[in-house]
């Protein structure tokens, strides 16, 4: 049981109170790394759904079990959306996703399209904080990562959701508590299984992610952003 809450992704405890819904419908838009599986372990009910630009991106046949639908798609290419069902995901989930993009609003505004009337976004990426973190393995500064283009502000996607009538329901700096007690362990785990001391491992308590959930919120008056973290 504690092997299974020290696992456990952190976005997952943000989205938590959308995720544990019977059959909610997933749409992982970068789901390589083993997120349909990881996904799966914990949310054993939903339907989950997976969008990449390679579709063996670390993944493997249990991942593709775990899907109902696999789109291989490239996100600069707005002609890639249309294979995708408007209206239909209760969980769009972008996490280190928007920061490889160009145009990440434009992304985003084709993909609000294919949330059902009362779904919710979550988006995750790298802080402006990130650029002057220390450099390290596993990625702590924004430029350790050499497929990263763009620094993207919370103001400015959240002005982007609202104008789209969304409701901001929390937004802020990524600091999972859990993360930041246990770091020693994670710490380890990062040395056993990777054979170094990633940078991840820092995230948290570096404050190295922002982080946004927005709700669809049709004949509402969209929210102001509510900061956390």
């Amino acid at each position: 049981m504690f092997l299974r809450y020290f696992a456990k992704p952190a976005k997952f405890d943000y989205l938590h109170t959308w995720l544990k819904k019977p059959f909610v419908k997933i749409l992982d838009v970068g789901c390589g790394n083993h997120s349909p599986s990881r996904t799966k372990k914990y949310y054993p009910q939903c339907k989950y759904y997976g969008v990449d630009k390679i579709r063996n991106y670390n993944n493997n046949a249990i991942d593709f079990q775990c899907m109902e639908y696999f789109y291989e798609a490239d996100l600069a290419n707005s002609s890639t959306f249309d294979s995708i069902p408007d209206n239909f995901f209760d969980c769009i989930i972008l996490s280190h996703v928007i920061e490889h993009l160009h145009k990440g609003e434009e992304v985003i505004v084709h993909l609000l399209k294919k949330l059902n009337s009362s779904g919710v976004i979550y988006l995750e990426w790298p802080s402006e904080k990130s650029v002057t973190l220390p450099s390290m393995k596993g990625t702590l500064n924004f430029y350790d990562d050499t497929t990263h283009v763009r620094l993207y502000q919370i103001e400015s996607l959240a002005a982007l959701f609202t104008e789209h009538e969304l409701s901001i329901v929390a937004s802020g700096t990524r600091r999972s508590l859990k993360r930041i007690v246990l770091l020693p362990l994670y710490a380890i785990v990062s040395l056993l299984h990777e054979g170094f001391l990633g940078g991840h491992v820092f995230w948290d308590i570096a404050g190295f992610a922002n982080y946004i959930i927005a709700k669809k919120s049709y004949g509402m008056p969209p929210s102001t952003v509510i900061k956390t973290g």
